[in-house]
């Protein structure tokens, strides 16, 4: 079928009730009538398990699909109890479909219908089992299935749901009609990555458009901009304000509370609200007469239980929070802002073909859901989580290179998050001496929802329950996860204390099961008492707070149930707090009434609901603020927070993905490195944040960080290093070996404990991949060098052990030879006389081609032009040598007779021989010999997989984007101390790389891969490896 049949077929079934028939008429069609359905089957509540009979009714399989690799998926029809809710039983269903595909012939997949007989919507879900393989005690390979999680993307589909995105994501698949699908093609039509990234692009369209139209509207009304000036407000913050006020009724007309009828319940309000108010005749400028009073006067004004607002004829509740109130104050009720109503809805014809491109238009295609992905649910449409990736998306270039922050994917914060949870509880249970194995925590934290649901319903399977020494300790833990506090101090969008609060939330409630009395233990309890109690966070960019505010509001609204009384918002203006987390003030702290008085405010300020009480209670906090920093307008820690610190000294968790590659001015970089002791200069602001975090932690506390990799092998920053190995116990790493973030920079996660490091406690790295988290290997203290030379995480004991013993058998370069940079030609200002900007522009003394006439052009090497052994230069690439070069580095590196290059851009050591009159570029680095040491064994060495082990060990990049070989490296590298000691030794390597040389200079692609394996051995012999240690070598980097 083409493009628009198929678009028509799938808002048939999509956008209506369930139909069985259209169903099986579907499944048909997209896996191509290759699905058996002899194996269909009908099981009704006698064959349901005790554990789901309170959510499932009945189901059928209506068949099995085999892929053409084998995968096997069960099409499956689940109808729901009268109780059940979509919404309300994600866990217990995802479970049960992982039952039935355990207990069938371990399928790999289904594609699911769960149906509700009182709801007009229906999911279609993808549910995938993860199977892993596990060596049995017999030392045979087996599946473990045991407590394995299956995965489950859905649609929400039905009466009042938009199919936009299904249409745009099923298309392919139905438009394919010779091949049968693989499971994997399946899975991608319920990909939610694919479906937030056009969200995004589309939002981040309406925002420019609405920021151009808002811009356009300030240079005409003078009105307009005297009233922004005034109250300092930019386009692009109000515009994203906007947007976020209006993503925010979205969330909330799909939980149905807008609109409500007079004598309705909360969430009895119609799903569409906003488009019918877009609808409406009575107004002039939609923004203007519609979109303000609804935000500034109807959902920011109390009007008791009723809610009760004339304008729009309905109930809106009272929301509070700040959310609705304008931005700056700005006078709304007598500035007109005459947006044109077009921005927002219109009859305007898209790319794709759609129809209206207007903020409604738009935003109406796509379904929005209140709950946020969990790891092991994601439902295909908008969520809460995409307001932080918007957030990326909106922070202009020139901002984010400055800020240098980037948006952390889901998967890394929901295990930074467990991580930090973990290891916080072990420590505190640790501290009061209760005897609860890491193991069972562990339990707790990642599987206790699933645990929980198998609890509840009393049912005992093996392997299931929740392990004793949580029950035993259930409310000695639960008081733990009260009383934790967490902060993130670059907090960006909110990921992290979204995540922690959902982390604590589901903790929590899995421990309620061994409460006798299980009243005021709902999630709605558990996240208000978290956001006030235990999440705090910053951040430099207003816009940033904002949606990190919205976010925990969203939270809240998720869980909100009461359908007679919606409790209003809390306020987090001294929750999330915008300010420099790096600056902090000269204060006074012996202000001891002053600091009681701000502590009884804050809660008071969290609840209040009454704007005048509101307002007053402001005021007073922030005139204590002022007195307790003597003026000073900057943020402090120790006085924002001031009751974290009276009560526990310092937070239990600081958490987060600090700035990385900030620009400071040097007024600013030179304060900084006043303050803080551990750092290079220039300062790298991802290494401030750390060392703010050891601050602002209690003894004992945990700081857990996605950062760039370069703290560990960069050469800049052994005082940093040196820092780390002093004032941490190191608790574990996770290596990122995929990229994660948009910019090129490779990543990893460390968890460190503030406490004197233990000689002799080791400490687990993973290694995070495509497919997912694996453990990779546990290093002991003494692998971790503690005078601040280069760490390397990625290879296990054996491998370091090997690389100590190779050390001191061995010598640096640097002691046999020299090492130089190469030429740099060009630099604005340098060279004699200094080089212009026509100069930089023309670039006059590089040519390519033939040589060019006149004096003092000499053949050019850059590193392209080298490989092992071969000089690719072919007469073709000069350089007007002499002091006019930027760097024209010592004449004598050039006329040495015998010298070696080894290409600096690369992630292993590639080395040549070259001779005299030839000029290196500064993309190479070049070798010459101390006193009698032969070039042509050392570059034996350079050019073996001995040296690969050795310099992957220096320099860990392999495979990684931009890796350099530094100047440094080279010097550091090893050659056999015998061989000085008995220089006849080297004579057969020195024979082979002769031979090579020869044979490469003929045919630069001979193959001489025999003669440098040959190499390989003597380099193993000079060693003294054996064969297990060769290995090791031969095995390292792959």
């Amino acid at each position: 079928m083409n493009p628009q049949q198929a678009r028509t077929y799938i808002a048939n079934l999509f956008s209506h009730a369930f139909n069985r028939v259209k169903f099986l008429e579907f499944t048909r069609n997209v896996l191509n009538n290759n699905f058996d359905e002899h194996k269909a089957a009908l099981w009704n509540t006698v064959y349901i398990k005790d554990a789901f009979k309170s959510h499932v009714a009945r189901y059928e399989r209506l068949g099995t699909y085999t892929a053409p690799d084998g995968d096997q998926l069960d099409v499956l029809i689940v109808h729901l109890t009268h109780d059940a809710k979509l919404e309300r039983t994600r866990t217990a269903l995802r479970n049960f479909i992982a039952d039935h595909l355990k207990q069938r012939d371990e399928k790999d997949a289904a594609l699911v219908a769960f149906v509700s007989p009182t709801e007009a919507q229906w999911r279609l879900s993808y549910v995938k089992m993860e199977y892993s393989a596990v060596e049995t005690v017999a030392g045979t390979v087996g599946i473990k299935t045991q407590l394995t999680p299956a995965r489950r993307s859905s649609y929400l589909v039905g009466a009042n749901e938009s199919c936009h995105t299904a249409q745009s994501r099923f298309i392919a698949l139905l438009q394919e009609t010779r091949l049968a699908p693989t499971l994997a093609q399946i899975e991608d039509a319920f990909s939610v990555e694919a479906v937030t990234k056009e969200f995004f692009k589309q939002y981040a369209a309406l925002c420019s458009e609405l920021e151009q139209a808002l811009t356009q509207l300030l240079a005409q009304a003078q009105l307009l901009r005297d009233e922004f000036e005034r109250q300092q407000i930019n386009a692009l913050d109000f515009v994203k304000k906007l947007l976020g006020q209006i993503v925010f009724l979205y969330f909330l007309q799909k939980k149905g509370w807008l609109g409500v009828a007079q004598d309705d319940n909360w969430g009895a309000g119609p799903a569409d609200f906003l488009r019918r108010l877009a609808q409406r005749d009575d107004y002039t400028n939609f923004f203007n007469d519609i979109l303000e009073p609804l935000f500034y006067d109807t959902l920011a004004t109390d009007r008791g239980h009723a809610a009760w607002c004339a304008q729009f004829n309905c109930r809106i509740p009272f929301l509070n929070g700040g959310l609705f109130e304008p931005l700056g104050d700005y006078h709304w009720q007598t500035v007109d802002i005459l947006l044109p109503n077009r921005l927002f809805t219109n009859t305007e014809q898209a790319a794709n073909g759609d129809v209206g491109t207007g903020i409604l238009d738009v935003f109406d295609r796509y379904n929005f859901t209140i709950t946020e992905s969990a790891p092991l649910e994601k439902d295909v449409a908008i969520d809460p989580e995409m307001l932080g990736k918007v957030f990326e998306n909106l922070i202009e270039d020139n901002r984010r290179k400055g800020l240098g922050s980037f948006y952390t994917p889901r998967e890394i914060v929901h295990y930074m998050c467990q991580e930090s949870l973990i290891n916080y509880l072990d420590t505190r249970l640790t501290e009061l001496e209760l005897n609860v194995p890491r193991d069972d925590l562990e339990t707790l934290v990642r599987l206790g929802d699933q645990l929980a649901h198998y609890e509840t319903v009393k049912t005992q399977y093996a392997g299931r329950e929740m392990p004793l020494a949580i029950q035993q300790q259930a409310r000695q833990i639960d008081q733990q996860l009260a009383d934790i506090t967490v902060c993130d101090p670059a907090v960006g969008s909110g990921a992290f204390p979204v995540g922690m609060m959902s982390e604590i939330v589901r903790a929590r409630s899995a421990l309620t099961p061994y409460f006798n009395d299980a009243t005021e233990r709902g999630a709605y309890q558990f996240k208000r008492h978290a956001i006030q109690s235990c999440l705090y966070g910053v951040d430099i960019d207003p816009g940033a707070v904002d949606i990190a505010k919205l976010r925990l509001w969203l939270s809240l609204v998720v869980d909100e149930d009461n359908v007679q009384h919606i409790k209003p918002l809390p306020n987090l203006s001294y929750k999330i707090v915008c300010g420099n987390s790096l600056l902090g003030v000269e204060k006074t702290l012996f202000n001891e009434q002053a600091f009681r008085e701000l502590e009884q405010l804050k809660p008071l300020y969290f609840n209040a609901a009454d704007k005048q009480q509101k307002d007053q209670y402001k005021l007073q906090i922030d005139a204590i603020i002022h007195t307790l920093t003597n003026g000073k307008a900057e943020f402090d820690f120790e006085i924002y927070f001031s009751e974290v610190f009276h009560q526990k000294s310092g937070f239990d968790v600081v958490i987060g993905n600090p700035p990385y590659g900030a620009k400071f001015s040097p007024e600013l970089r030179a304060w900084l490195l006043k303050i803080y002791k551990h750092q290079s200069n220039p300062p790298e602001s991802y290494m401030l944040f750390v060392e703010k975090g050891y601050e602002l932690m209690r003894h004992q506390g945990v700081i857990i960080y996605i950062v760039p990799n370069t703290w560990l092998p960069s050469l800049t920053f052994q005082k940093f290093r040196r820092f780390l190995v002093s004032h941490f116990q190191w608790l574990g790493l996770l290596v990122i070996k995929t990229k994660v973030f948009a910019a090129v920079v490779d990543t990893n996660v460390f968890v460190f404990k503030k406490s004197t490091p233990q000689e002799g406690i080791g400490f687990p790295v993973f290694f995070f991949e495509p497919v997912g988290i694996r453990f990779a290997h546990n290093l002991t203290w003494a692998n971790v060098p503690k005078d601040g030379n280069a760490i390397n995480v990625i290879f296990p004991p054996t491998h370091q052990n090997l690389f100590q013993t190779i050390k001191k058998r061995g010598v640096v370069l640097k002691s046999v030879a020299d090492v130089y940079n190469g030429v740099k030609p060009f630099e604005k200002g340098k060279g004699k006389p200094p080089q212009t900007a026509q100069i930089m522009r023309e670039k006059p003394f590089v040519v390519e081609g033939s040589k060019p006439s006149g004096a003092n052009w000499m053949p050019l090497l850059r590193g392209s032009l080298i490989q092992r052994y071969v000089t690719l230069w072919n007469n073709d690439y000069w350089i007007k040598y002499g002091e006019w070069l930027a760097a024209p580095r010592d004449s004598s590196i050039f006329e040495a007779p015998v010298k070696i290059f080894v290409r600096q851009t690369s992630d292993s050591i590639i080395s040549t021989l070259c001779n005299s009159g030839v000029v290196g570029r500064d993309n190479l680095h070049i070798i010459l010999p101390k006193n009698s040491t032969d070039l042509l064994f050392v570059l034996g060495i350079l050019n073996s997989k001995f040296t690969d082990f050795i310099y992957f060990f220096i320099n860990p990049e392999k495979g990684e984007a931009l890796a350099q070989v530094k100047k440094t490296h080279v010097e550091e590298l090893l050659l056999p101390k015998r061989s000085f000691d008995a220089p006849d030794e080297q004579e057969p390597i020195i024979k082979l790389v002769n031979q090579i040389l020869v044979a490469k200079s003929e045919n630069p692609k001979a193959d001489t891969s025999a003669l440098e394996r040959e190499i390989d051995q003597l380099v193993y012999a000079l060693y003294e490896l054996t064969p297990d240690e060769i290995v090791i070598v031969e095995g390292a980097g792959k």
